[in-house]
């Protein structure tokens, strides 16, 4: 039996530890917002490029932080992300916000990712929670028109993937270069409908309400493949699939939250249509997990091959992941493998002596020494959020008890 009590201090704990993390070591005085690099022995890099989803993740988690706790120095470190991005990643020209500054907080990529704006407008919303800036919401309110004049694909139902500084067609719409080079992707509509649910709690508008839907239709319809579990990753303008990759964590991670999208909405039937398909998808991420409790990072089917690495992100994502399953079903074994995601952690993902969790490790369990603890990537949002989740719905069932 897992001590249920024990796993929530763990959690409050670890959640606080992330935190102080971020808010000793990433604080640039010089040249103000946040360092864009620090390696795992704490050694910043001064001149690293500053990304547009760490200082939008900082902003979401911190604001989150201060929403659950009422300490003021988690809104302090939300408002200095705002003011960051709002100063050196806003667009006044051609509106929303660049990819990427250098150091210094100059312009470095102009190009609009609409995976980044998802977040951008993720951390707004949580932010205008704190606040109740009435100048905050409007500005979510500005950024959610501006995804949908720009990105909506009026046609076919989605977001197109990326575009120019001047929101013109781009030739290359990849994330990373490890990405299919596609119009349409899991990843990106995973965040929006993420966003729109957080902003939707705030603003309950009927059109905002109507795209949250329509994703769910989108998730429902094209990228949850029925036969398997998994989901699909890469699409053109048309649905057709590009066939990649299974992403163990992406699996884990949308099995909860387009269910919680789903009853934002208090819409009963996608409800009981996501939890069913949480239960099933969470089943087929399982197929990832190894003998010490740990989530593989991605399987190559028409390979038949394992990406044998272990990243911090999949594995917060399946402590939460399974513990939802285990809400839903009742079945014992899930909760198991949530404590046994939190219990791989411990041994392996956090940094210890240092703070934070590593990027990931290897088969062996050595640490993947060149990724960064922070980056443009590493951020504290999977992990503070997956800490935070499980808390909350702990607290909740003590408070009926």
């Amino acid at each position: 039996m897992i001590d249920l009590k024990k796993y929530s201090l763990e959690l409050t704990a670890e959640f606080k530890n992330i935190l102080q993390y971020w808010m000793t070591h990433t604080i640039d005085a010089s040249l103000n917002g946040f360092y864009g690099s620090i390696d795992n022995d704490n050694i910043i890099n001064k001149d690293a490029a500053k990304g547009l989803v760490l200082n939008a993740r900082i902003l979401w988690a911190f604001s989150a932080a201060y929403n659950f706790t009422h300490e003021k120095k988690y809104k302090a470190i939300a408002e200095r992300a705002y003011l960051y991005l709002l100063n050196h990643f806003t667009d006044k020209e051609y509106g929303g916000v660049y990819w990427s500054v250098d150091a210094a907080g100059n312009m470095l990529s102009n190009r609009k990712q609409v995976y980044g704006h998802a977040f951008y407008l993720y951390g707004l919303s949580e932010y205008y929670q704190a606040t109740q800036d009435p100048q905050v919401l409007e500005q979510a309110v500005q950024l959610f028109k501006l995804i949908e004049g720009k990105s909506f694909d009026k046609k076919g139902k989605g977001y197109f993937e990326a575009f120019a500084r001047d929101w013109r067609p781009l030739p290359d719409l990849r994330l990373s270069e490890k990405d299919a080079n596609e119009k349409k992707t899991m990843n990106t509509h995973l965040h929006i409908i993420e966003a729109y649910a957080n902003l939707y709690k705030q603003w309950p508008d009927q059109l905002l309400r109507e795209r949250i839907i329509q994703l769910l239709e989108v998730f429902n319809d094209y990228m949850i493949d029925k036969k398997t579990g998994h989901l699909l990753l890469f699409f053109d303008e048309n649905w057709k699939e590009k066939p990649d990759v299974i992403s163990y964590g992406h699996d884990i991670e949308a099995g909860w939250l387009l269910q919680q999208c789903a009853e934002i909405i208090d819409d009963t039937v996608w409800i009981e249509k996501m939890k069913a398909h949480a239960v099933e998808i969470t089943k087929a991420a399982a197929e990832g997990i190894d003998t010490d409790g740990g989530l593989w990072y991605e399987y190559k089917p028409a390979e038949s091959q394992l990406i044998k690495e272990k990243h911090w992100w999949p594995q917060a994502e399946a402590m939460l992941g399974f513990f939802n399953a285990w809400e839903i079903t009742g079945n014992e074994n899930y909760l198991q493998s949530s404590y046994g995601s939190w219990d791989f952690i411990k041994k392996y993902i956090r940094n210890k002596g240092r703070g934070e969790w590593v990027w990931g490790i290897n088969e062996d369990h050595s640490v993947m020494s060149e990724k960064d603890k922070v980056g443009m990537w590493k951020c504290p949002y999977h992990n503070s959020r997956a800490c935070l989740e499980i808390i909350t719905r702990l607290n909740c069932k003590n408070d009926k008890q």
